[in-house]
C-alpha cells in the first residue's frame, strides 16, 4: 500500500512539474528580414496554395508579397501576388500559384508581407517543390500592415539575414 501511494505522489509531482508547449509554431515579425535580390531565378518550379480564412475580409485590395527558402539561403521570392480584379484572396477561398526559382533543399521559413489598407487574414500558406517535401504553415491570424510576417523553422541557420 505504501508502494502505491508513493509512486503515486512520485507521478503527481512529476506532471506538477511538466508545462504544456504549444507544437503548433505561431507566425511572428521579422523586421530584418532581407530579400535576397541575387538569386538565379527560374531553375525550379514551386506550386503555393494559400487558403484564405472565412474570418477574413470579403476581400482585399492589399499589395502581398511572399518569400520561402531553405536554411542554405535559397530562396523564391513574389514580389506581388495580389490581383483585386481577380478575385484573388477572397474570405474562404483557395489560390494556387506557379513560382520560379532557385531549386532548394527543405523549405523551412516562409515570410509574407501586406500593404494596403483592407486587411488580410490566410489561413494556410502550402509551398510544394519537386525536390522538397510538401510544408504548410499555419498562419489563421491577420497579417500586419508593411512588415514581412510569417515563420522561420531553420533552427539558427541564416535564412532572415
Amino acid at each position: 500500500m505504501t508502494k502505491a501511494v508513493a509512486f503515486l505522489l512520485l507521478l503527481v509531482y512529476m506532471l506538477s512539474l511538466s508545462e504544456a508547449k504549444s507544437i503548433v509554431r505561431q507566425p511572428h515579425a521579422q523586421r530584418s528580414f532581407k530579400i535576397n535580390a541575387t538569386q538565379d531565378a527560374g531553375k525550379c518550379s514551386y506550386s503555393v496554395s494559400i487558403k484564405t480564412s472565412c474570418s477574413s475580409t470579403k476581400y482585399t485590395r492589399d499589395h502581398v508579397s511572399l518569400a520561402f527558402g531553405d536554411a542554405y539561403g535559397n530562396q523564391v521570392y513574389a514580389a506581388r501576388l495580389d490581383d483585386p480584379y481577380s478575385g484573388t484572396f477572397e474570405r474562404c477561398s483557395t489560390d494556387t500559384y506557379t513560382l520560379y526559382g532557385p531549386c532548394t533543399y527543405q523549405i523551412c521559413y516562409l515570410y509574407l508581407y501586406r500593404s494596403g489598407y483592407d486587411g488580410w487574414k490566410p489561413e494556410t500558406v502550402t509551398v510544394y517543390g519537386y525536390y522538397t517535401k510538401s510544408v504548410t504553415f499555419y498562419y489563421n491570424t491577420w497579417i500586419p500592415n508593411g512588415i514581412w510576417y510569417g515563420f522561420d523553422e531553420c533552427h539558427g541557420a541564416s535564412a532572415s539575414s
